[in-house]
């Protein structure tokens, strides 16, 4: 099982990240690694990286797969953990009293708050009472297909009513988070994964290892560029949402960058069928129901957690709406797929895709 797993990671990397042909200047040259793990974040997380022995790269990929631990057990909306006051502690203790936490959930929530506030409240951490709803039709119609059916927009609208984002209480000083409605619960599906990845990143660069890619499901953090002296950039593929990723024609397009992280966004990843019909599980504020706008949308910056939480925002949002927030945010970029297979690219984005001539070369 474990090595059937490792084929399928390996085949859903060669969807992610490109390895590129072209030459460039000889410089420091090192030995590509690669690992893979599946136990965090509902997901494959696989990190590439190029150091110069096997050992010094298991060292580290013990530590970032330790990290990516100590994470899901914080942001886990679903599980317990000895000695641990999570995300779930929190939801728990609802209208009854602040939970002294970890500063790294904090930072979380305050991030997640603070993006909330500058954007058009489509991605909010505080939709967990609704989102649970939609799980459990989800997973109930996983387990049987013939139980398929819309959770009722009765109850939605009940449940909706327990998501005022205002009523997460952050104390700082005193390290608690209280939510003051006891029917409120959080969920931060929007954001955790690439959060982490920009966390665990940022880890990494302090300890020098930088040549340094981590692909956490569809969220992709890239540091300094591959040491295989031949290529100066990283080229990390976007997802085709009409494409079955083990087909190899799972690419819509190449991006080639360092330092920078890629986040897609898509009806095709969670979803169950009710009468024909599609039902994915990124949720509109708005509608309760999951957005009709795209297919799917990948957003592109250097902060993979900001990446993470736009994706969502901007695949819930108009084509002017995104655009705008977009132009708001120094160095960021996104492709849009619509339902009628039109790709729609911001402003300055296409210097650096594969159809725009981009290499990952000089």
């Amino acid at each position: 099982m474990k090595k059937f797993m490792k084929i399928i990671s390996s085949l859903l990397l060669a969807a992610v990240v490109i390895t590129g042909c072209q030459t460039a200047p000889k410089e420091e040259v090192k030995t590509k690694y690669q690992d893979t793990f599946f136990e965090y974040f509902d997901t494959v997380t696989t990190v590439i990286g190029y150091t110069d022995t096997q050992e010094e790269f298991d060292a580290y990929f013990t530590e970032i797969k330790e990290e990516f631990k100590r994470l899901h057990e914080l942001f886990d909306i679903y599980n317990s953990y000895e000695g641990i006051n999570n995300l779930k502690t929190i939801n728990d203790q609802a209208g009854k009293e602040p939970v002294k936490v970890d500063q790294t959930i904090i930072d979380l929530l305050k991030f997640s708050k603070e993006w909330y506030g500058k954007t058009n409240g489509k991605a909010n951490i505080a939709m967990g009472s609704v989102l649970r709803v939609w799980s459990e039709y989800r997973e109930e119609a996983e387990f049987d297909p013939n139980l398929a059916k819309l959770p009722p927009m009765e109850l939605l609208e009940e449940k909706n009513a327990h998501t005022d984002i205002e009523k997460v209480i952050i104390d700082e000083a005193a390290g608690t988070v209280y939510l003051e409605d006891p029917l409120m619960s959080l969920d931060v599906g929007a954001v955790a994964k690439g959060y982490s990845a920009e966390y665990v990143a940022d880890k990494m660069r302090e300890k020098g290892f930088t040549s340094l890619i981590i692909s956490a499901g569809g969220n992709v953090k890239a540091l300094d560029k591959p040491l295989d002296g031949v290529r100066d950039r990283w080229g990390i593929g976007i997802q085709n949402p009409d494409e079955n990723i083990f087909t190899g024609a799972a690419s819509l397009d190449t991006v080639f960058a360092n330092n920078i992280a890629v986040v897609t966004s898509g009806d095709y990843q969670r979803f169950y069928v009710v009468d024909g019909k599609k039902y994915h599980h990124l949720i509109d504020a708005a509608t309760l129901m999951p957005g009709t706008q795209f297919k799917a949308v990948t957003v592109v910056m250097e902060d993979s957690g900001l990446a993470d939480f736009m994706s969502t925002t901007l695949f819930l949002s108009s084509l002017e709406e995104g655009k705008e927030m977009l132009s708001q945010i120094e160095g960021a970029h996104a492709l849009w797929v619509t339902h009628d297979n039109e790709i729609i690219v911001s402003d300055g984005f296409s210097s650096m895709l594969k159809s725009g001539g981009a290499s990952g070369a000089d």
